[in-house]
């Protein structure tokens, strides 16, 4: 199976192609948050590299978030379209998924995203012996003084490891890696967790001009 992996979260714009597990090729791209002007190209010079075109894709996988609203919003828009409009399945993997499958040590993972102001996003996933990255903590927001509570309220004595920028106390190198998307969207279609979903940016916090927009009109009235 042929699989065109998209991600446009971070200020990195990155595209890949693979063949089931194995990373055929990628590009990756980081000029700034440009990726209305990046992706296109970018697709397109992957696909000639290869001698492949969008019809030769048999699944497209692209990082939902969370991560930069605009680029998010580009990237979804980009895989809808193309599965639109060539019935290709698409499916959506969440930016800490990406993150946490970096690490490979069977046991929990939390793996948190920065977002400013002492606040990541965070969720918490388990490896286990089969080499399924089971959910435990569904993707929010929240403090990192609240993260570390939660793990020692819920996982006390149990071995956590540590994986993204959103705890400072416990930061690693930050780095979505678009091979680790690609594999989780093909473990996610072949294991029938698909059903021809219709994905959706993965907005976690309110994008900072909808948050303007909410206080002006709270001003006003």
């Amino acid at each position: 199976m042929k699989i065109l992996c998209i991600d446009t979260s971070s200020t990195l714009c990155s595209v890949a192609i693979l063949e089931d597990y194995n990373l055929i090729n990628k590009i990756e791209l980081n000029n700034g948050l440009t990726h209305s002007e990046t992706l296109m190209p970018l697709i397109k010079q992957i696909l000639d590299k290869n001698n492949l075109s969008l019809k030769d894709i048999n699944l497209i996988v692209s990082d939902v978030g969370p991560g930069s609203f605009t680029g998010i919003r580009i990237g979804v828009s980009t895989v809808k379209a193309f599965s639109d409009s060539l019935n290709i399945p698409c499916i959506g993997i969440t930016s800490l998924e990406v993150l946490a499958r970096t690490i490979t040590d069977k046991g929990i993972i939390c793996s948190t995203i920065d977002c400013k102001n002492d606040n990541c996003y965070f969720a918490l996933f388990e490896l286990s012996d089969d080499n399924n990255y089971k959910i435990l903590e569904y993707p929010c927001p929240k403090s990192s003084s609240e993260v570390l509570e939660l793990l020692n309220l819920k996982y006390a004595n149990q071995n956590i490891t540590f994986v993204g920028n959103g705890i400072p106390s416990k930061s690693t190198d930050f780095y979505l890696d678009i091979r680790n998307l690609g594999i989780a969207g093909y473990c996610k279609f072949i294991s029938n967790e698909y059903t021809g979903e219709d994905i959706l940016p993965l907005y976690l916090k309110k994008p900072q001009a909808q948050k303007q927009l909410e206080e002006n009109s709270n001003k006003e009235i």
